[in-house]
């Protein structure tokens, strides 16, 4: 399986309140995660589900995704992908789909870094940056006593 890691696009100011999980993206997020849709678009990127958290501004860069690539149908919301999330449970949902599927999860950090490090080094201990807009690629992904799999590449939004 081929396991993509895709964190939000830009979005306004945080807030400690109870609000934040409305925060919606920024007209530059909007523009950078479009840009993001019609690059995979161009490299023809296919997926089984584009799942997202259901916080706003992951389930908006996860919609724009999903309509530039013709998916709107493949959208689904884990809650497991909101901010405080289960890694595990995050890894198990994803192997559902089987060993030749590409699943696309949308969400926050330090969500996004720690579920790649567990996928990659086996604990959360990895030192890695997921910068918003920013898309992995995890290789071979599975889930069979533990999740593993390959880093094939992390991007940021300017290189994709």
């Amino acid at each position: 399986m081929d396991l993509f890691v895709l964190r939000h696009g830009k979005a306004g100011p945080s807030s400690d309140g109870p609000d934040d999980s409305k925060r919606a993206l920024t007209g530059d997020g909007k523009k950078e995660i479009r840009k993001i849709g019609k690059w995979m678009r161009r490299k023809k990127f296919r997926f089984n589900v584009v799942a997202t958290s259901p916080l706003t501004r992951a389930s908006e860069t996860a919609e724009i995704i999903a309509r530039s690539l013709g998916q709107k149908k493949r959208l689904a919301v884990w809650e497991e992908l909101a901010p405080g999330g289960d890694v595990d449970t995050i890894c198990y949902h994803a192997a559902q789909y089987g060993e030749d599927a590409a699943v696309l999860l949308t969400g926050h950090e330090p969500l996004l870094s720690m579920l790649v490090s567990r996928i990659i080094a086996g604990n959360d201990t990895a030192s890695l940056i997921l910068a918003k807009g920013g898309l992995a690629k995890i290789r071979n992904y599975s889930f069979d006593k533990r999740p593993s799999g390959d880093l094939q590449w992390l991007l940021t939004p300017g290189q994709e």
